[in-house]
């Protein structure tokens, strides 16, 4: 018996270039931003509707991304943390639902509101 339950919100990919990114995601997959951090004309992350998070990274090679982190929703996050923990995990410096698992993959555990996680994991896009 798993400890809790939990979906993919959003994987998290550092971007040398936001902007083209922000134009595909929009124009091909109708992924419009929803959330913006830092100035609106040159915005250091930007969300997407369906689930990307972009980051700026210019140290990313060009061509590439690289995931800085998946986002999950947990129906019990502190059963998540104890989880972690008991698998190896360490804490990630960018606070207590961040968790860096062996072999270098980080996680934050998000909260669910309502029964998410229930409804989404209900969900079957491929049926």
């Amino acid at each position: 018996m798993s400890l809790t339950e939990a979906y993919l919100d959003h994987p998290a990919l550092r971007v040398r270039d936001l902007a083209p990114l922000v134009d595909f995601f929009s124009d091909v997959l109708g992924m419009t931003v929803v959330k913006i951090d830092g100035d609106p004309e040159a915005p250091k992350q930007v969300w997407l509707l369906g689930g990307v998070q972009l980051t700026l990274d210019e140290t990313v090679g060009e061509g590439t991304g690289a995931l800085d982190h998946l986002g999950l929703i947990c129906s019990d996050v502190e059963a998540a943390i104890r989880g972690a923990e008991a698998h190896g995990a360490t804490p990630d410096p960018r606070g207590r639902v961040w968790w860096r698992l062996p072999g270098g993959l980080v996680l934050e555990f998000l909260p669910e509101r309502g029964n998410a996680v229930a409804t989404a994991r209900a969900l079957d896009p491929r049926a």
